[in-house]
């Protein structure tokens, strides 16, 4: 297989739709990702020796135009999987890692996600990233603030220099994007460093979203021809 494959990144879109199916409360769909459908992913990206996987977990409109309750709860979730899933993390070798804007948090919420990186910062089967308020645009704005607030702007910008200031400063480009839920779209995620992703749109929604889903996405992925441009 030419294709190299160390980078997987997904949009795990149709949980609240997963939940209507379902005759039950949006956040149920969110609930059901955190307790099955994310455990399940990040063994089955282990078990393929994958080394990065990047969940695409609340993006800024989200976080600004979801109702108090839903992004509480969100939040809330995002608490219980830290405390619920560390422990299992850290026996399979997993790195927690965050990008995106979280000052707005609540300060227990930051607490706990600065305590779930720390906890697992020697581990090294599988770094997974968690995009938490993250916005491409969002992103790019607040590396480019941080040109103009230090004495990087004094030196010339490469494409080097400027990834370095990114969320993701320190790791490889995704070579593979996968969204769930139907829609055929990235939403501004990711944009600087999916420059030559390839993608994967599947109907499933989320929740009912597989490791031989992943599995099936990752054979599709090595059958393709990547050109770069060539």
């Amino acid at each position: 297989m030419s294709n190299t494959l160390t980078h997987i990144a997904i949009i795990p879109d149709g949980n609240r739709r997963w939940a209507k199916k379902q005759g039950k409360a949006s956040f149920e769909g969110h609930k059901h990702a955190a307790d099955h459908t994310i455990p399940a992913l990040y063994d089955i990206v282990i078990k393929l020796g994958i080394s990065y996987c990047t969940l695409w977990a609340l993006s800024p409109e989200n976080f600004t135009k979801r109702s108090a309750f839903e992004i509480n709860s969100l939040l809330q979730l995002i608490h219980l999987f830290v405390y619920k899933r560390i422990d299992e993390m850290n026996e399979k070798g997993i790195k927690i890692n965050i990008i995106g804007d979280i000052a707005a948090f609540p300060e227990n919420i930051k607490k706990d996600l600065a305590h779930a990186v720390d906890q697992t910062k020697d581990n090294t089967n599988l770094v997974f990233t968690f995009a938490l308020n993250y916005g491409g645009r969002d992103e790019i704005i607040r590396a480019i603030k941080k040109i103009q607030t230090s004495s990087i702007q004094d030196q010339t910008i490469s494409k080097e220099t400027f990834g370095k200031l990114l969320d993701t400063a320190g790791m490889p480009d995704p070579e593979l994007i996968i969204r769930t839920g139907g829609e055929k779209r990235t939403s501004g995620f990711l944009p600087w460093q999916s420059e030559y992703a390839e993608y994967a749109f599947l109907d499933k929604l989320f929740p009912d979203f597989t490791p031989q889903d992943l599995e099936m996405c990752v054979e599709d992925f090595y059958r393709r021809k990547r050109r770069f441009g060539k």
